[in-house]
């Protein structure tokens, strides 16, 4: 394999992201609507600005004792960073949470007082977004989403900083987690991951979803409806396919499922061999301390995640431990790259 140039900057802050094995075990706290919809909820009342802020400090302060990074959002997280353990890497969000339902294709947006720039200035080691895509959608709003991210690739190559991509499969016609979608997911999942892989984009590591919904697996724990997309066999070549058309490091990003659902499908991607390099897990590691924390507080809350929440992570750490590899080690491991600049 020829040697692979990376620049400096985004050599050295894509390792302070990961840990000494060059694995991304990273926590994800960039939640804004849904978490504050979700913690009104449990308490059923709305709740303040510094409210959100103390959960995410929280969340944060307990949890990077077991992460290699921590995402957050600028808008309410700025003050957790100062809660993360010493050597803890940063991503920051770039996007606006969610999209304009009234606006066909979930065109995304970004934080309107914020850049790259200003974002690395509050501490990101890496800057990340989130995009809806259908591969097979409108070409026109295709066109507009694939612009959009071909200049947040640029804005990050300019600072040389890292950029984390998040894209998220969908299909109007149906909801994500119908029987339906999960039939398509692996298409739309590969076609995706290969669109993004393009040097046109600058994306330094794609986090991409599990590429089946595993509540649709032939026999498998998270099925408790009996219905079933693929079989086993079926699943595992889904899975190598997808990271086939990988042509940058990969992660897996948990979206919202439980911890030991998060964990089965991560099982089965290193029962296929697949070479994911991490993940970003948020609300599997943490959402059922939302309850807790409406009731309680903080304090209630660092209660129970120094008990269960703990426990989540080392549990994700350990399956991590037999199925991840190092982000480098996609181009050969660190003797093949040649840091530059």
């Amino acid at each position: 394999m020829a040697k692979v140039q990376i620049s400096k900057g985004k050599f050295t802050h894509l390792q302070a992201c990961a840990d000494d094995k060059g694995v991304i075990a990273a926590a994800a706290m960039d939640q804004r609507g849904s978490l504050k919809k979700s913690i009104e909820k449990a308490r059923g009342q709305a709740i303040s600005y510094q409210a959100l802020t103390d959960f995410k400090s929280m969340v944060t302060r307990v949890l990077t004792r077991h992460a290699s990074a921590i995402l957050m959002d600028p808008e309410y997280g700025l003050p957790a960073l100062a809660e993360r353990a010493p050597g803890t890497g940063v991503l920051l969000a770039y996007e606006k949470t969610g999209y304009d339902a009234a606006v066909k294709g979930r065109l995304p947006d970004l934080l309107p007082e914020w850049s790259a720039r200003r974002l690395i200035e509050a501490g990101a080691d890496a800057i990340k977004i989130l995009l809806y895509f259908n591969p097979f959608d409108d070409e026109h709003i295709n066109t507009v989403k694939l612009a959009f991210i071909e200049r947040v690739g640029a804005e990050c190559a300019a600072l040389d900083r890292p950029f984390f991509l998040e894209p998220l499969a969908y299909d109007d016609r149906y909801p994500e987690l119908s029987l339906e979608f999960a039939h398509l997911k692996p298409k739309y999942v590969t076609a995706l991951t290969e669109e993004f892989s393009k040097p046109r984009y600058g994306v330094d590591i794609l986090k991409v979803e599990i590429p089946i919904n595993i509540a649709y697996l032939k026999g498998s724990r998270a099925n408790t409806s009996g219905e079933a997309a693929y079989d086993r066999q079926a699943a595992l070549d889904i899975f190598r396919t997808a990271a086939a058309a990988a042509k940058k490091p990969f992660i897996y990003l948990s979206a919202g499922v439980d911890d030991d659902v998060f964990r089965e499908n991560l099982e089965l991607a290193a029962e296929a061999g697949v070479p994911f390099c991490g993940v970003l897990c948020g609300r599997a590691t943490w959402k059922d301390g939302i309850p807790v924390f409406a009731k309680g507080g903080p304090e209630a809350l660092e209660a129970w995640l120094l008990d269960r929440g703990v426990q989540n992570i080392e549990a994700l750490n350990k399956t991590l431990a037999k199925g991840a590899q190092a982000w480098y080690d996609t181009y050969g491991g660190l003797e093949n790259i040649e840091v530059v600049g």
